[in-house]
């Protein structure tokens, strides 16, 4: 199988949590690093691939998408030999939609955002995104209290989605230790085969 292109930021958790997707399933695939600073992602010929712009992006055998979380749905429903990343009871198939839903909004928007403002100084509300990374973490610990997983006694596209930003949510100044069901989480996560870590930043003052 040639390899799958996997476009990126190396400290972007959108790219990580398809490297870890495509490691989780173990298939082949490459990184190409964009110099973002210098406007690679802007490039016209990374247009063609990524419409908006935006990492992460895979180009697989001349199929081309852009997207984090499409992508995760792309490479299960394409390659996985379990049907356990994806399930398709009715209710389920909605509760991964529901999570994948709340990674490109409450994380996106809480500890994703507090990481923007202190990783790449990015001119966001920090205090307003910490607020909003803790409330998200005391829904998931609640969540998570008697459960492995996110929505099945398996791991799911779900959690994947999720890992990334809440990982390295400390990076943005937002503690993980008051949420021990999340942390045990991070770890069933970090345990499982192929796992691929991301690259890490300097943690600042947490809040």
């Amino acid at each position: 199988m040639t390899p799958i292109k996997l476009y990126r930021n190396p400290k972007s958790g959108h790219c990580h949590r398809v490297e870890l997707m495509l490691a989780l399933l173990d298939l082949p695939y490459e990184t190409i690093d964009l110099d973002m600073a210098n406007g690679a992602h802007k490039a016209p010929e990374y247009l063609k691939i990524s419409p908006f712009g935006l990492v992460p992006a895979i180009d697989d055998g001349g199929y081309t998408m852009a997207d984090s979380n499409a992508i995760l749905v792309y490479l299960v429903q394409t390659y996985a030999k379990e049907s356990k990343w994806m399930p398709q009871g009715p209710k389920q198939a909605a509760e991964v939609q529901r999570w994948l839903t709340v990674a490109a909004d409450n994380i996106y928007s809480g500890p994703c955002a507090a990481r923007l403002v202190k990783v790449f100084g990015v001119d966001l509300d920090h205090s307003a995104a910490v607020t909003k990374a803790h409330d998200l973490f005391k829904m998931m610990d609640a969540h998570l209290d008697g459960r492995n997983w996110l929505v099945t006694e398996a791991i799911t596209i779900a959690d994947v989605a999720g890992y990334s930003y809440i990982a390295h949510a400390p990076e943005g100044g937002v503690d993980l230790a008051p949420y021990p069901n999340v942390r045990a989480w991070l770890a069933r996560v970090e345990a499982e085969p192929k796992f691929v870590s991301m690259a890490t930043s300097p943690i600042p003052e947490l809040a």
